[in-house]
């Protein structure tokens, strides 16, 4: 698919390039970390005017709808219902409920149906100084013929980025569901497991790669010893490694890290394995290519994090991580549950932005002491907070490349901007693709960050203090300040 810019995109993002140098959420509480109040002013995380200076009062208004309409649960729970409900089948039904799908909820979540129209995208987030990271919005893949579909796809938009200037997309994105049948990571994940219970069962199969089980990793999933794969799954494996190298490959190429998503605990193992596996081959300079992420809500997540970047260590190869609390917490609880086995995850919310602190400062350490890069992923303002006041008593410097922020496109854009404002680099996280096609993306999101989207309530407080004030300009024709005067 050949991509055309604009003009005008094309000079923003060469003169951003020119002088540039770049799941699980609940309520926020205190974090652990204590940010100094000097820094916390100079973030001006509460100054509405100042935050969303450069963003249109039709755009405010339009955000602000759309976030009081995810945050109200009931209205979610219909939603959902109807989009899986009969009434899809009606022809004319389905075309216009997407056609409201796409004008509100997907246009505020996403950055379009293709490249083209999420380069419009990147370029609104340039106006803002933030930068993008590209995700194609696939699902699980069932058999190698949609997987090799979608590694076309999760390549194009890689080539597509070597377009632009190194700094306008910070990094793209891979689902190793997507680019592996989801049963065999099933199977290997039964053999990992079983594996590290009992370290003399031999795989033969498997290839150098870092630790990515720990003494308290959820085993439920696997009761008794698996049988090996079959010659045809060993053949799907190493179809499934070809793919991922040959993206990884691309990546380096264009010098464009890339980010291996997380996902639920049955199959984690192996996707780690297929992580870690690739860092051993492709991170050999000082900026690591492939991140793997660490899911906090999980009870093993600081033990599994810590043991991976110690071997990293060992072995002399870099390491990075993107930190998220994690997007599976009914999933995990009711297989738990199921399996009559405690549940992965920490009892408490608290325990969560525990661990979440606990390993940012871990990976802050590491930066400073000239080891490893972290991509903070978050929308707790608190935990934003806290990670910039420990950077600073690092003596991490803000436009240190190895430190990241990033948030989903349309959620806590105050702390995106606020950051952005303190000088850090951050990016906005922008899934695409055809309406159709990200319906299902949506959906899970929409069902397992309930928290998430009711946590928006700062995002709307400022907002909705930011359009009085715009009124109250509009009215009286003159500045507040002014008018008291």
């Amino acid at each position: 698919m050949a991509i055309r810019f604009s003009p005008k995109l094309l000079k923003n993002l060469r003169c951003f390039n020119s002088s540039s140098s770049i799941g699980f959420v609940g309520k926020p509480e205190r974090s652990v970390l204590k940010p100094p109040t000097s820094l916390i002013d100079d973030l001006n995380f509460d100054n509405g005017e100042q935050l969303f200076s450069s963003v249109p009062t039709s755009q405010l208004v339009k955000s602000m709808t759309n976030l009081h309409l995810v945050a109200f649960e009931p209205a979610v729970d219909v939603g959902i219902k109807v989009m899986r409900s009969s009434l899809m089948e009606n022809k004319y039904f389905r075309g216009v409920l997407m056609g409201i799908i796409k004008r509100s909820i997907y246009e505020h979540f996403c950055a379009g149906e293709d490249l083209e129209e999420a380069s419009r995208t990147l370029q609104r987030l340039w106006d803002n100084g933030l930068r993008g990271i590209l995700d194609y919005g696939l699902e699980d893949a069932t058999d190698n013929e949609g997987c090799d579909r979608n590694l076309e796809e999760f390549l194009k938009t890689v080539e597509t980025t070597s377009l632009l200037p190194p700094s306008s997309v910070s990094f793209a994105c891979v689902k190793i569901t997507a680019i592996c049948p989801i049963s065999l990571l099933e199977r290997m994940s039964d053999l990992l497991r079983w594996e590290h219970k009992d370290p003399s069962f031999h795989l033969p199969w498997k290839i150098e790669s870092l630790p990515f089980l720990s003494n308290s990793s959820p085993l439920y999933h696997t009761t008794s010893e698996p049988e090996p794969l079959t010659e045809k799954e060993e053949e799907d494996l190493k179809l499934a490694q070809q793919r991922l190298s040959k993206l990884c490959e691309k990546c380096h190429q264009t010098n464009l890290p890339l980010l291996v998503d997380a996902e639920y605990t049955s199959v984690q193992p192996a996707i780690d394995y297929f992580t870690y596996s690739a860092a051993i081959r492709f991170n050999n300079d000082e900026n690591p290519i492939v991140y793997g992420t660490i899911q906090t809500y999980l009870r093993d997540a600081k033990e599994r994090l810590v043991k991976a970047v110690e071997a990293a260590e060992r072995r002399g190869i870099s390491i990075g991580f993107k930190l998220v609390r994690g997007a599976y917490m009914t999933r995990e609880t009711q297989l738990a549950s199921a399996s009559g086995a405690a549940s992965p995850i920490h009892s408490s919310i608290q325990e969560t932005h525990d661990c979440y602190n606990e390993c940012t400062s871990f990976m802050l350490e590491k930066i400073a002491g000239g080891h490893g890069s972290v991509v903070l992923a978050t929308h707790n303002l608190e935990s934003g907070k806290a990670a910039a006041a420990k950077a600073a008593e690092l003596k991490i410097g803000k436009g240190n490349q190895k430190l990241q922020f990033a948030q989903l496109k349309g959620m806590a854009d105050g702390l995106s901007l606020g950051l952005r404002n303190g000088g850090f680099n951050v990016s906005k996280y922008l899934p695409f693709g055809p309406v159709e096609n990200v319906i299902p993306y949506l959906l899970r999101r929409a069902e397992e960050n309930r928290g998430l989207l009711s946590a928006s309530t700062l995002d709307r407080q400022l907002m909705s203090k930011e359009l009085k004030r715009r009124l109250k300009v509009a009215v009286m024709g003159r500045e507040p300040d002014k008018i008291m005067t």
